[in-house]
């Protein structure tokens, strides 16, 4: 009995463990899917348009400074930033339900360089059509590689050696 209970336990652990893989990180299909465009202002009241990024492999990350989880990845997301941005990587960080404000005051504390715009109609629904359901939960990570392709959608939190496989996956090979 103990040795049926024992192979039961192993059996529902290793499909949860699967089905969280799936679940959290999904790659796009096969085929190339290129990545939405989107446009806003950015925190320092500059303008931003997605088409600036052509060349470069970038993550949208929708996130908000009262998200535990986000606020637990924003760290090693500020490390990635920094090791790869000369390589032609960038960050961009959609702020959800917050305000101008509270996000400036996130950013100054927490040493973020990277461009953060505030949510909006527009730029939600250029990218609710890539998750099942609409983004519905955050932090949710969209990456783009090189060719403007979008790659992966990841629902959930990242560390540093997440991040940085990532984008070395993203960043052309001759980089």
């Amino acid at each position: 009995m103990k040795r049926i209970q024992s192979r039961f336990k192993a059996l529902c652990a290793s499909l949860l463990i699967l089905l969280a893989g799936i679940m959290i990180s999904s790659p796009l299909s096969a085929a190339p899917v290129k990545a939405p465009a989107f446009s806003g202002v950015t925190m320092d009241g500059k303008p931003f348009s997605s088409s600036s990024l052509a060349g470069k492999a970038y993550i949208v990350n929708f996130f908000a400074t009262w998200c535990p989880p986000c606020r637990a990845e924003i760290p090693d997301m500020v490390a990635a930033q920094k090791a790869w941005e000369a390589k032609g990587f960038t960050f961009v960080g959609i702020a959800v339900n917050e305000t101008v404000p509270s996000v400036k005051g996130f950013m100054k504390s927490n040493g973020i360089t990277y461009p953060v715009l505030m949510a909006n109609q527009g730029i939600v629904q250029a990218f609710n059509r890539y998750v099942d359901g609409g983004i519905s939960g955050i932090p949710t990570t969209f990456v783009v590689d090189a060719s403007g392709n979008l790659t992966n959608v990841i629902v959930g939190p990242r560390d540093k050696a997440a991040f940085d496989q990532i984008i070395r996956a993203s960043l052309p090979r001759n980089k």
